[in-house]
């Protein structure tokens, strides 16, 4: 057995980007930013930026290209793909990326439920069942 998962919670970092496959599939392209800090052995708290790409496909692609906006706080499902590709200078070049099913606003305005994974039916959350930031066991 086998798991590729990944949750995670930040910022967005730029207005999400959609585009079309030739087949007509939306695509939206995101990044997010993850914060972390952390005391140094001399004492010294510091912070590190994490930034992860984002993408998602279909329906939820064009929710995200709807709904999001740069510095929105946001919780993202997904799975990590690496992409590889030549580029038009001949060099072999690669990118991580995580493949979104599920993204949820964690800053939203009343009436407004989290963007769907496909397959799921959209609409309000059960009060109870909301994820704060601060519920994430990590």
């Amino acid at each position: 057995m086998t798991l590729n998962k990944i949750l995670l919670i930040g910022n967005v970092g730029k207005d999400p980007e959609m585009r079309y496959t030739p087949t007509g599939s939306p695509v939206t392209s995101f990044t997010l930013a993850t914060n972390r800090t952390y005391q140094t052995p001399e004492g010294q708290t510091k912070k590190e930026t994490e930034w992860f790409n984002i993408v998602a496909w279909s329906k939820l692609a064009e929710q995200c290209n709807q709904l999001l906006a740069k510095g929105k706080k946001v919780y993202v499902e997904g799975r990590i793909q690496t992409r590889s590709w030549e580029g038009q200078d001949g060099q072999k070049r690669s990118r991580v990326e995580v493949i979104a099913n599920r993204v949820m606003l964690l800053e939203r305005a009343p009436g407004t439920a989290a963007l769907p994974a496909e397959g799921e039916i959209p609409g309000e959350m059960p009060e109870g069942d909301q994820i704060e930031p601060e519920d994430v066991p990590f």
